[in-house]
């Protein structure tokens, strides 16, 4: 991986980190593209660099963070109750993770069923009751905590399964959304965490890796504080069918490819 593979990847993260098209798929396929997809260092790259996309939400959000009040510590318990079930399944399945990472056809099949379904969660929940974080349970946290852990497969999308989950447990759009993006903080901070202490000996060895790092996480914060105030007022207009018919072109493109005999 050399700046100008960097600065793609975390673009393409800051860009899509959450949308609902799966932040992870798309570094999956550029990396592919890019023909780095093999290197040992991409791998830890795409996970680290997704800190520089949640660093914009608590920047964009450093009051909901920052300030404390009486209602911060529910807020707090809350996303720590959501991340739990993605931290315990993601530990457990590291490893099938880590092999599903590397197969773009599981992307492609993942964005296309995905899209499926976006066509029509508009429809499915009409009468949300939840319009601020300060109305949720504990027990409605922890339930779409379980959603999370289904973008744990590449090409779901983090933010499409939270956002969802957030939906079905009565909440508005614009209030699963954020709730998607203030669970992004916790969950992307322990992978990168965690992805860092299995891949120490990597930057160790190669410690100019740490200026690839640097930029990538820079990148993508940048692009990350744009997409996310995009995406909120797209949310708001159009609801999710124009990002079901994205998910299915670009799926279709992708399985067509390596049915083709293209690799990616």
């Amino acid at each position: 991986m050399n700046f100008f593979h960097a600065i793609i990847i975390a673009i393409v993260e800051g860009l899509t980190e959450f949308l609902p098209i799966s932040s992870t798929g798309h570094m999956i396929i550029a990396s592919s593209l890019l023909g780095i997809k093999d290197d040992e260092f991409t791998k830890l790259f795409e996970v680290v660099i997704q800190l520089g996309a949640i660093l914009a939400v608590v920047v964009l959000y450093w009051r909901k963070f920052l300030v404390f009040d009486k209602n911060r510590f529910n807020f707090y318990l809350k996303l720590v109750v959501a991340v739990i079930p993605a931290l315990i399944a993601g530990y457990l399945f590291s490893d099938k993770i880590d092999q599903l990472l590397e197969s773009p056809l599981t992307v492609g099949i993942s964005l296309l069923l995905g899209g499926v379904v976006l066509l029509f969660v508009d429809n499915w929940f009409q009468k949300p009751t939840i319009d601020t974080d300060e109305k949720m349970s504990m027990f409605t946290a922890l339930r779409i905590g379980f959603f999370q852990c289904l973008a744990l497969i590449p090409g779901v999308s983090r933010s499409a399964a939270t956002i969802i989950g957030g939906m079905q447990q009565k909440l508005t759009r614009s209030q699963a959304a954020e709730f998607s993006f203030f669970l992004a903080v916790p969950t992307m901070a322990a992978a990168t965490g965690y992805k860092l202490l299995k891949g120490r000996e990597l930057l160790m060895a190669h410690p100019e890796n740490l200026k690839l790092l640097l930029v990538g996480n820079i990148v993508a914060f940048i692009v990350a504080m744009a997409a996310i105030k995009f995406f909120i007022g797209a949310l708001k207009k159009y609801g999710f069918k124009m990002w079901g018919y994205y998910r299915i072109i670009v799926g279709v493109i992708i399985i067509a490819a390596i049915l083709m005999g293209k690799q990616l």
